[in-house]
């Protein structure tokens, strides 16, 4: 029976491969045409605890990674008890039977995952056992498997074509023992060839290649889940003349470094976490005061505290917003997708040298670990702003007049002060109050050269109107997708220029009787935040340190939008 997708979903404790298990699956289907998107989530131990990644491959573009499993790799007998409920009628289970043995399951389907893979002559190779099984539960050739298998191990060392013989004999013993079963769970038509060149990547790695590409000169960091993979990115890639990548000793000295950098004339960007977030607002600030480029990956994880190391939420908007003590506003772009990831980052540090000043980008835990293939970026078409810079003489008010004024550089003319106390237009410490009203508004009026962010909408002449943001965009599409479908009359919104607000979307979204906001927290914060712009928002949240379900999704959309505009709005 022809299935346009499949999800499958592998189970594990952690460090026994799952995850690199739906990496293969994803990288050679993506490979072979098809269209590709991961999910993981884990624990915060290095070894051990329940895990699980999911891949999702399909015919056409993937939104989420899907609701519904239709295989299970099960590789204990928890992970079966864990998720033998998210298996959709007619799914499948495939469980590694050395392991146990399920009680009375008719789609179960029992291999001896390390037995199957010390036949092959590789003791590692039980990855690759499953994944042969796989190919016969969907009906595809090994042919995409095994073309991927010579390329990702024939990397010229020895033992190479050892690698890859018997990675190829484990596909076939894991095709050959899943056929004795006689199941299948539907036949994935021939991918559909497109006109456009494609990438897998994840979202750290898309954030770091938009950032290289718009010139960064200085990345420094601290290790800390899930923005780790950026630093690690930087000091493997940002080198030649005038490059300078580091790990920091702490989050404060990261953030310290890279204002010293955008002081010197150098495009300059940090990444964390929420923890490590919080310990950057007295840095942040003083760039804000002295107006200072530079940028701030905020990958959101479960919070406060050390929270959910490893899952995902969307609950530190209202601390980018305003992260530092005192009248703040700082610029926040939210990627809601992997591509929208490198695009985000492009822009974030445009916008830094175009205001000259701090700007946040909020990732989010599931977008940085999870992969996609995305259009290739044409960088022809990817403008990259630099800094005006000083060239005149000495004797030049840094802060005379609102909007942006060219900044000097160390060892140039028009010397100042970058001063984090209230100051004159030479950056000279002063307590008058005309001029901190001067000052104050000089810094809030440069906020709008940033009104140039993009946006999109559709049915627009509904009077009620879902408007996800971050990495709900995907869940959200596909949910709207179905209730346009079936008829629910709702209009729908989308921005990752979550501040500065596109002016005439903000026009529109106050126009609406009601706008619904999917998001991960328990505050209904970016619903808050509209709220306070004048709109008639309302948040429909979830805080499981897991994304939406589309299902769930359109459930609570189509009753709210039933019941009207007479609920009351979440304050």
């Amino acid at each position: 029976m022809p299935k346009q997708d499949f999800v499958v979903r592998f189970a594990a404790e952690g460090g026994a491969g799952v995850v690199s298990a739906s990496e293969i699956l994803a990288q050679s289907a993506s490979q072979y045409g098809y269209h590709v998107q991961t999910f993981a989530t884990f624990p915060s131990q290095i070894l051990g605890g329940p895990t699980w990644t999911q891949a999702r491959v399909s015919t056409s573009r993937v939104l989420s990674s899907g609701d519904e499993v239709d295989i299970l790799v099960a590789f204990n007998k928890e992970a079966y008890q864990t998720h033998r409920s998210e298996v959709r009628p007619g799914g499948v289970v495939l469980y590694d039977s050395a392991s146990f043995t399920p009680d009375k399951d008719k789609q179960a389907i029992g291999l001896p995952f390390d037995e199957l893979a010390k036949k092959s002559g590789n003791l590692r190779a039980g990855n690759m056992v499953v994944l042969g099984a796989l190919t016969r539960l969907v009906n595809w050739e090994l042919d995409f498997l095994e073309q991927f298998n010579a390329k990702r191990f024939s990397r010229g060392r020895p033992g190479d074509e050892a690698i890859v013989a018997g990675n190829k004999l484990a596909l076939r013993l894991g095709r050959e023992a899943a056929a004795s079963a006689e199941m299948q769970v539907g036949q994935l038509p021939p991918p559909v060839p497109v006109s456009y060149a494609q990438i897998l990547l994840n979202g750290n790695t898309a954030i770091a290649l938009g950032a290289m590409h718009a010139g960064i000169d200085v990345y420094v960091g601290y290790p800390i889940s899930p923005a780790t993979p950026i630093l690690v990115f930087m000091e493997r890639n940002l080198m030649g003349p005038g490059k300078f990548a580091y790990q920091a000793s702490s989050e404060i000295e990261s953030i310290n470094t890279i204002l010293g950098a955008g002081f010197t004339g150098k495009k300059a960007m940090t990444a964390t976490a929420g923890p490590g977030f919080s310990l950057m607002s007295e840095g942040l600030g003083l760039a804000w005061m002295s107006e200072i480029p530079l940028v701030v990956v905020d990958v959101q994880r479960g919070g406060p505290a050390t929270g959910l190391p490893t899952k995902t939420e969307q609950s530190d908007l209202l601390a980018a917003l305003n992260p530092a003590h005192g009248d703040v506003s700082m610029p926040v772009i939210a990627p809601g997708t992997v591509e929208e990831c490198f695009y985000a980052a492009v822009k974030a540090l445009n916008w830094a040298e175009r205001y000259q000043g701090p700007v946040i980008i909020l990732s989010e835990m599931m977008l940085s670990e999870r992969s996609e293939n995305i259009p290739k970026p044409d960088l022809s078409k990817v403008l990259v702003e630099n800094r005006k810079v000083y060239t005149g003489n000495n004797g030049y008010r840094r802060y005379e007049e609102h909007g942006v004024s060219p900044m000097p550089l160390p060892g140039g003319p028009g010397s100042y002060i970058a001063n984090g106390s209230e100051h004159d237009p030479f950056g000279d410490t002063t307590h008058l109050p005309d001029r901190h009203i001067h000052m104050t508004e000089r810094r809030f009026a440069k906020l709008k050269l940033l009104e140039d962010g993009a946006w999109e909408s559709k049915n627009t002449q509904h009077s009620i109107a879902v408007m996800p943001w971050g990495g709900e965009k995907g869940s959200g599409m596909e949910a709207y997708a179905q209730l346009e479908a079936a008829g629910v009359p709702v209009a729908w919104y989308y921005t990752m220029f979550l501040n500065p607000l596109p002016p005439k979307l903000l026009e529109e979204l106050r126009s609406k009787e009601l706008v619904l906001v999917p998001e991960l927290n328990y505050m209904g914060q970016f619903a808050s935040v509209l709220r306070s712009h004048g709109v008639r928002a309302e948040a429909i949240t979830q805080y499981t340190g897991l994304p939406f379900k589309v299902r769930d999704l359109v459930r609570r959309v189509t009753e709210r939008v039933q019941a009207g505009n007479k609920g009351r709005v979440k304050v």
